[in-house]
């Protein structure tokens, strides 16, 4: 289905940067703003709801190349041990 809509130039721009910011066309960025409006009004209540949330959004199992997750977390936590006792910044 195909909508044509007048935005206020204010509006367009400042979806257009977010957007960009995500390497998003501009209506693909709109059309995700729109769709996670249900969750918005009516978030996850508790644990299982979340998970099936992230599942239906393709978060869950989104990195098949993690096979097992928690070497995976403890390789990215030695990482930033590693970097801060080198003297790098946090963040």
């Amino acid at each position: 289905m195909s909508i044509r809509l007048d935005l206020p130039p204010e509006l367009e721009s400042e979806l257009s940067t977010e957007a960009s910011r995500l390497n998003l066309p501009l209506s693909e960025y709109i059309l995700r703003v729109l769709s996670t409006r249900q969750v918005l009004s009516n978030p996850p209540k508790n644990g299982a709801e979340l998970v099936a949330y992230w599942q239906t959004q393709g978060v869950i199992n989104s990195r098949p190349d993690i096979t097992d997750s928690q070497a995976h977390a403890r390789h990215l936590r030695h990482e930033a041990e590693t970097r801060r006792e080198a003297g790098f910044p946090e963040g």
